[in-house]
């Protein structure tokens, strides 16, 4: 420390600070990120927080004690910095930054960029698969949209991709008059994109004008005497009316807009998003705001817009406000550079726009109001699973961290391992971590591979690794007796000491070490101790499944080639073009390797030097 009691790696940092834009990160001493901020001189801003004289609130006095290291990137503008900084807070999860949740995936429809598009539902939006439209409400919003698209428009019913090259006979939704079939090489590209085009115009929330030319189309049809064209359209412009007659209109004019509204209370924020296409009401969402104490509501508002908008998959022309924050402008040209186009952040003082931010605040309370009664519940039961817990087990205070590790192999073939975790009752997916397991026997050893799990994540925490730097207060392992005296000796074997109970599954009977033997508990069915331990056995072991599904498939449709480091897909192409087989690669030597395009020797080495100790 120095006289003003900083840290000297702080101290040190603060001389070398940079003038320059760019965002900067403070770190704990297990090396954690605190908070991540960006600024135009990094120095002046990043030097206010430590000056004598600065008078902070109790937050920035809390950073400022914890703050152990400083990091900072330098880039070129100011909007480079915004960029990086919503990109740190998604990566890091700082805990003094305004953090939007993100616990909960929200539905969306997407328009996939192919020779004959698909309409799909997805929760995970990505760049480049095609036109994205939400977020929706619910699943079921989603699903009760595509019903209805599905009966409007001859879409591709299946779900299937087709190039529109004749690939199969048509199927049954052909003959209904359901589909174009692209699969026969019967439909018409155009026609198709037709349809597709009016797809998106009522996803957008232009129905009325879609419904005028439908009509239109149909009032041609029926004069041109194609009374079943006609009837068809007529079915589908009433369908589409019926629709358009639930949406609520909330503006005069047409203007494509997202309303904002944050409501907080001492614990959280809760905002509301209101979207407005067209003048109508298509959609509305909530969102929670954690790491909200103490923060104005324009910080909020602020954090939100920035982080929320970092992944959408759909900026509108005009965003609705409900306070005026500092980085404004430069949030909104950051938009506008998403959009492509014009992009007004505003904050109505009255009339029509006013009306919909109160409208968007009143449904934020009652969010609010929802959010706080489901969280004082679920923290009442996790206090009592805790105290249960600790008088069953006879631990010294009720476990407030618990972490559950669970084995998946099949004959010992890719065995994996699981360690997920649990907060005050609460999952803590952040926190779940995974491992595959080393040591391979001959024949499979759950006992070995749950020891060798437990080591690896205890051994983690003494060398100081970061991503391990809490140790829980109870671990619970999934097996019986042989499984938890694995783990005991794991830890013994580290000088480490801590709670640990085995759970069986058949009987849900808990087991625990008494002196030399182990004794067994059996909790009450429905008990909120028992419902959380399942809870945590059941997802530490689908945690593991999944993860050793993903290498068993690796290793069955996959090759050696793909864990040789440095050799990318390109040139494990032109290895085998080259080639014809590992085998042949095996027996190649340096020289030969090195003669395939694009490979230097030193990468015909490591593939030579791989190769020969498989």
């Amino acid at each position: 420390m120095n006289g003003r009691g900083l840290p000297v790696t702080v101290t040190e940092r603060l001389k070398q600070l940079p003038t320059s834009p760019g965002c900067y990160l403070y770190r704990d001493e297990s090396d954690a990120v605190l908070y991540v901020g960006k600024a135009i001189n990094l120095r002046n801003r990043v030097r206010s927080y430590f000056q004598a004289s600065a008078k902070h609130g109790p937050r920035i006095q809390r950073l400022v004690k914890r703050t152990r290291d400083i990091e900072w990137i330098v880039v070129e503008t100011e909007l480079e910095a915004l960029v990086l900084e919503c990109n740190l807070i998604k990566k890091h999860r700082p805990p003094f930054n305004v953090r939007l949740r993100d616990d909960k995936s929200y539905p969306f429809i997407v328009v996939t960029k192919e020779a004959f598009p698909r309409v799909l539902f997805t929760r995970n939006p990505k760049r480049g698969q095609g036109k994205t439209f939400g977020p929706y409400s619910s699943a079921y919003a989603v699903r009760d949209t595509l019903k209805l698209l599905h009966k409007v428009f001859p879409l591709i019913p299946c779900g299937k991709s087709w190039s529109g090259r004749e690939e199969q006979r048509p199927c049954l939704y052909f003959h209904l008059g359901q589909c174009l079939a692209p699969c026969a090489g019967i439909a018409d590209r155009e026609q198709y994109l037709c349809v597709i085009g009016q797809v998106e115009r009522f996803l957008k929330g232009d129905g009325e004008s879609l419904v005028a030319e439908m009509e239109q189309e149909m009032t041609l049809a029926a004069d041109a005497e194609q009374f079943e064209k006609a009837a068809e359209l007529r079915d589908r412009a009433a369908a589409v009316r019926h629709v358009l007659e639930r949406q609520k209109v909330l503006s005069s004019d047409e203007v494509d807009r997202d309303v904002v509204a944050v409501v907080k209370d001492e614990r959280m924020a809760a905002v509301q998003v209101l979207y407005v296409r067209n003048g109508k009401l298509v959609g509305q969402q909530q969102f929670v705001l954690d790491g909200t104490a103490d923060r104005p509501p324009g910080e909020l508002v602020q954090e939100f817009v920035k982080q929320y908008y970092a992944d959408a998959p759909e900026v509108p022309r005009e965003i609705l406000l409900p306070a005026e924050f500092e980085e404004r402008k430069i949030v909104q040209q950051w938009l506008r550079q998403k959009r492509g186009s014009a992009v007004t952040l505003e904050v109505p003082q009255g009339g029509e726009g006013l009306g919909l931010v109160d409208m968007a605040a009143e449904n934020a309370a009652e969010s609010l109001k929802v959010y706080a009664t489901e969280l004082a519940s679920r923290e009442a039961w996790g206090e009592e699973a805790a105290a249960v817990l600790a008088q069953e087990l006879g631990l010294p205070s009720p476990p407030r961290r618990i972490e559950a590790f669970d084995i998946s192999n099949v004959q010992g073939t890719a065995p994996t391992a699981s360690m997920v975790v649990a907060q005050d009752g609460a999952a803590a997916k952040s926190e779940y971590r995974r491992f595959k397991i080393k040591w391979h026997p001959e024949s499979p050893d759950d006992f070995a591979m749950m020891g060798e799990a437990v080591t690896r994540r205890l051994r983690a925490y003494l060398d100081g690794d970061p991503k391990f730097s809490v140790l829980p207060d109870l671990i619970v392992i999934d097996g019986g007796k042989g499984q938890l005296g694995a783990a005991l000796a794991a830890s013994a074997s580290l000088g480490l000491e801590l709670p640990m109970a085995g759970l069986a599954k058949k009987q849900e009977i808990l087991y625990v070490r008494v002196g030399d033997g182990y004794k067994e508990i059996i909790l009450p069915i429905g008990s909120p101790a028992l419902v959380l331990l399942t809870r945590l056995r059941d997802e530490a072991h689908r945690f593991a499944l999944t993860y050793h599904r993903k290498l068993r498939d690796k290793r069955m449709h996959g090759s050696v080639l793909d864990e040789i480091p440095g050799i990318g897909p390109r040139r494990r192409r032109m290895l085998l073009r080259s080639f014809g087989s590992i085998a042949a690669i095996r027996h190649a030597t340096v020289e030969q390797i090195a003669a395939v395009p694009t490979l230097t020797r030193r990468q015909a080495e490591v593939i030579h030097e791989f190769l020969a100790i498989e």
